[in-house]
């Protein structure tokens, strides 16, 4: 279930909790985060290639490419036999910003978004069928558990994809991690 809980920078205890969807996609836009539910236009099954899956959604994809010139798309999947988690979940767990959108809609399996804005930290569970659109230059952080299952749609503007400007900020591993979240 996708899940949002709102936290005073400075504290870790959640002071809300929110889990309908609609009431999670108000509050986030407040604070400039798209968050929408997309569904395919054919049914999935788990040997799709990259470009199945995106041609599952290429009228929502289509869609936001344009909106917001976006110049490509891929498909990025995790799984707990992925040799590399250990280094990779350590890598966007740190506080970070890019001077690009981070846009994820999750195809399959689940992800923890933390957004810091000002003295609030958003924790959000995003899970099969969410799309989240973090926003330039904003801080945040994503814990992908330690035994990670996910299969994400990324959509860049800028050649490079994804490229983090680290803040320094140890924030994160204050936070409930992915399996404390849940």
């Amino acid at each position: 279930m996708s899940m949002l809980r709102i936290y005073n920078a400075n504290d870790t205890k959640a002071k809300e909790t929110i889990e309908n969807f609609d009431a999670i996609a108000t509050r986030l836009h407040g604070i400039g985060v798209r968050f929408e539910r997309w569904q395919a236009n054919r049914k999935l099954s788990d040997g799709m290639s990259n470009d199945e899956i995106i041609a599952a959604y290429r009228e929502s994809v289509d869609a936001l490419m344009k909106e917001y010139s976006f110049q490509s798309a891929d498909v990025v999947a995790l799984t707990p036999e992925h040799p590399d988690k250990k280094a990779l979940r350590a890598k966007f767990l740190d506080e970070h910003t890019h001077s690009d959108f981070e846009v994820r809609f999750f195809v399959d399996g689940k992800g923890l978004f933390y957004i810091h804005q000002g003295d609030k930290v958003y924790g959000i569970m995003c899970e099969r069928g969410d799309l989240i659109s973090v926003p330039a230059n904003t801080t945040h952080w994503f814990d992908m558990g330690e035994n990670p299952r996910f299969k994400c749609i990324r959509l860049f503007t800028t050649p490079e994809g994804w490229v983090a400007k680290y803040t320094g900020d140890k924030i994160g591993s204050r936070f409930p991690t992915f399996e404390q979240f849940q």
